[in-house]
């Protein structure tokens, strides 16, 4: 479902942060490097997100094997400092 947002501003150290929002007035601050070239403070941006299946499987199947990795070398027990 695309979401029309409108960008506002930019803030930030040298203005890296666009300032975007969406129809009901809500502030959603965004990466200016992600913005599409050439936009400008008054644009009207559509943005759409969807969930990604397969690629969070994998993410998790990779997350898994990085943790089983990392438990053949735990000695376990409490940390001493």
């Amino acid at each position: 479902m695309p979401i029309r947002l409108s960008l506002d501003r930019f803030e930030g150290d040298k203005k890296q942060v666009a300032v975007l929002l969406t129809d009901d007035g809500t502030a959603i601050n965004f990466p200016r490097a992600l913005l599409p070239k050439g936009a400008r403070i008054g644009d009207v941006l559509t943005v759409s997100l969807e969930r990604d299946v397969e690629a969070t499987r994998k993410l998790a199947a990779d997350t898994r094997k990085v943790q089983a990795q990392l438990r053949k070398t735990d000695p376990g027990g409490d940390i001493k400092l």
